[in-house]
């Protein structure tokens, strides 16, 4: 049997430090899935605690100056005001199903003049929802509503573009940065899903999913990509030791397996 000089050569060099790049990139991108799913336990005890909290006025979580923290998100709230139906916004592109469809965002107006954008529900659509022959009316009058607050997406899907037909606007991700200046309106930072509104409208939009609370599949891709790493490592090992062995031996056992 070999000794195990020949691992100092440079082929095996070579080898031994791909394999270790590889194991370290298995390692990180396991900490990385493990990572996330502790984030996303902060999340679900974030969503968990605010989904069963009291509403606050709408003006007690969010603010026309500052975004919404992180804290918030999911935080039930109460606002009364005046829908302004005529600075409705179109959310394009919002599947459902494999259902095409839209969200109905509609600005409510508050007494001080100030407006907060309200997701009234998903509307399903024949197309992406560029164009919406006919869309539900809000309630007429002083309404009250009761929602959850949402943070301003961001990034080029917040852009906001003319929609034809009853519509202000449309845009693929709801920010009230954009559609602020879009319809002309001051609005505070961020938005609310609507849980319920009363009066109650004449056509109910469908309701809004909430967040799924589980764990996702962070866990076991975080153990597959260690699990490779270690496959790497072992697979490294078995072909220094059968290198080892030396060709005559390998032969031998072969012919020992071999039916005769």
């Amino acid at each position: 049997m070999r000794s195990w000089g020949f691992l100092l050569s440079r082929r095996w060099l070579g080898f031994a430090v791909v394999v270790a790049l590889l194991a370290s990139l298995a390692w990180w991108l396991g900490e990385w899935q493990f990572g996330r799913l502790e984030d996303r336990h902060e999340r679900n005890a974030v969503f968990e605690r605010n989904l069963a909290a009291a509403p606050l006025r709408v003006t007690d979580v969010l603010s026309a100056d500052r975004e919404v923290p992180a804290s918030s998100e999911w935080r039930r709230v109460s606002a009364t005001g005046r829908y302004d139906a005529q600075r409705t916004v179109v959310v394009r592109y919002q599947t459902r199903e494999g259902t095409a469809g839209v969200d109905v965002v509609v600005p409510l107006v508050l007494p001080d003049g100030t407006g907060v954008l309200i997701d009234r529900g998903w509307l399903p659509s024949a197309n992406s929802g560029a164009t919406v022959a006919e869309l539900p009316a809000p309630p007429p009058g002083e309404v009250e509503i009761i929602g959850w607050v949402r943070r301003d997406a961001t990034g080029d899907s917040t852009a906001v573009t003319d929609a034809p037909g009853p519509a202000a606007v449309s845009t693929r991700a709801v920010s009230s940065k954009t559609i602020g200046p879009g319809v002309g309106l001051e609005l505070l930072r961020g938005f609310v899903v609507l849980e319920r509104e009363s009066p109650q409208p004449g056509v109910s939009l469908a309701a809004p999913e909430l967040p799924d609370p589980g764990s996702g599949p962070h866990f076991f891709y975080g153990l597959q990509w260690w699990f490779f790493g270690a496959l790497a490592v072992g697979g490294f090992g078995y072909l220094a030791y059968d290198e080892r062995r030396g060709p005559r031996r390998r032969r031998r056992d072969l012919d020992a397996t071999t039916p005769g």
